[in-house]
């Protein structure tokens, strides 16, 4: 407050990190501007997280009405797949979801003013936003959030551009099935969706430049590229597009494996900051590739001026931004908190899911750490034993004098509801033999965290069943 007057906080962006900023803000006593130049929402509810896993689990019902451990007893018959009926279904919820989590509050808020149109900054205290429905307004502001997210980047490739390609967007609004699809690409939006495509009937390719998952440990990479190959999905590593055409309404790409043909050509190959129209270069702000440079406290190199989320160099996950949205809203309005991302969990929601919190082996080494670590087959995971589904592992890495947790990676198809428990464990920064030590439920997937700590020191083949 100055002189009783409140905060007046400028807010670019509806997504993840501009909603929590807004909304905190407000909270916190501040009037807030939310300027937005398309669809409320951001990334995650209208494009992103919400219509692809919505798409993931209709393909794994499909999956497993076709195929299952259990189709020796439990009859299988192939699922006749409406691709349009699915489509209504999934966007029905996208917009429920838009409505009630950003329009619904934005309009009922009385701290928070909403401009549909796009920013540009003037100077560290103003922006101009020109409106959607004509004319141009200026904002005046105590404090800025940048929250602008990001779109999916694209490669150089000769011939792509003039091609009616397919981006993450478009092929989740696909009211239609291709019957072949090449994907380039072999991160986390790659592989959904090429599980995704596959499992409701097309018949996918994936192109990877270097392996499956690069950033990852490469076991994790093998794992995933090893359920894929026995889904009947063609992985291509070491390839490279020299070339695109379309001709005839299909694809033809030149390839180091040769010519490759598809109905539709999906890129999936990472995505780039919605920051180049913003004027931020003549305020100020340091980017790096477009992406704005912040520090623990979600301050760009102006004071005042805070960012999170897709449109900075933090990692791309919702609940990142809207962390890194909530705490730039406490920081503006006179708090100071940071972000900590020490214990960070990721999943990628592929059958077997992937999930990692901390270090990598290979992270923790390159820091300085003597590590000492163990891999898990799920084979050794009871739950795992009685739903027929064993592929996949639980790797620790550990400090080895201390014996405390550095970091999991796991490959299992319930991966993601086990991680959470080892960022607990990274936060209390337990050891090895005190994770081992520790009541689990028996007959889950997190159980195996327990099992894997318990390999630091003994073989659990030779217990029974819950031995403690």
């Amino acid at each position: 407050m100055r002189d009783d007057k409140p905060l007046h906080i400028a807010v670019i962006g509806s997504g993840g990190a501009a909603m929590a900023a807004a909304l905190k803000a407000a909270e916190r006593g501040a009037k807030v501007t939310l300027i937005e130049r398309g669809t409320l929402g951001g990334t995650c509810v209208n494009t992103g997280c919400v219509p692809s896993k919505i798409m993931i689990n209709a393909a794994h019902i499909a999956h497993l009405r076709r195929e299952s451990p259990f189709d020796e007893g439990v009859s299988a018959q192939a699922p006749v797949v409406d691709r349009a009926r699915l489509l209504q279904q999934q966007q029905a919820l996208v917009e429920e979801l838009r409505d009630t989590k950003y329009a619904g509050i934005l309009r009922d808020h009385p701290a928070i003013t909403v401009l549909n149109g796009e920013a540009r900054f003037v100077d560290s205290h103003s922006l101009t936003v020109t409106l959607n429905e004509g004319g141009e307004q200026t904002v005046r502001f105590d404090r800025a959030f940048i929250g602008t997210g990001g779109r999916p980047a694209l490669p150089q490739i000769p011939g792509l551009v003039d091609t009616p390609y397919l981006t993450s967007t478009s092929a989740l609004a696909l009211d239609t099935l291709p019957k072949r699809l090449i994907i380039i690409g072999a991160s986390v939006v790659a592989l959904e969706l090429a599980q995704a495509f596959a499992r409701l009937g097309s018949r996918v390719s994936l192109l990877a430049r270097n392996r499956v998952l690069s950033q990852q440990d490469p076991a994790v990479g093998e794992a995933v590229e090893e359920a894929f190959r026995r889904e009947g999905i063609e992985v291509l590593t070491q390839t490279r597009v020299s070339h695109v055409d379309h001709r005839n309404n299909e694809f033809i790409l030149d390839t180091g494996a040769g010519n490759l043909r598809a109905d539709q050509l999906l890129v999936a190959t990472g995505r780039t900051p919605n920051t180049e129209t913003l004027n931020l270069a003549n305020i100020g702000v340091r980017t790096t590739r477009g992406a704005i440079l912040v520090d623990e406290q979600l301050q760009t190199s102006v004071p005042g001026l805070y960012a999170a989320g897709d449109c900075t160099d933090q990692p791309q996950f919702v609940y990142v931004a809207a962390a890194g949205g909530s705490r730039a809203a406490v920081n503006m309005t006179g708090g100071a908190v940071s972000l900590d991302l020490s214990a960070m969990p990721a999943v990628i929601f592929t059958d077997p899911q992937v999930a990692t919190v901390g270090l990598m082996e290979a992270e923790a080494i390159e820091q300085g750490f003597s590590v000492e670590t163990r891999v898990l087959d799920l084979e050794k995971v009871p739950r795992a034993l009685v739903n027929f589904d064993t592929g996949g592992f639980i790797k620790m890495v550990a400090e080895q004098d201390s014996g405390r947790l550095l970091g999991v990676q796991a490959v299992a198809r319930e991966a993601g509801e086990l991680i959470q428990t080892a960022v607990m464990a990274l936060r209390a920064h337990l050891t090895i033999e005190e994770i081992g030590d520790e009541l689990f439920p028996y007959l889950t997937i997190v159980e195996g965290l327990k099992l894997c700590a318990q390999t630091f020191t003994k073989d659990v083949t030779q217990l029974s069943c819950c031995a403690g």
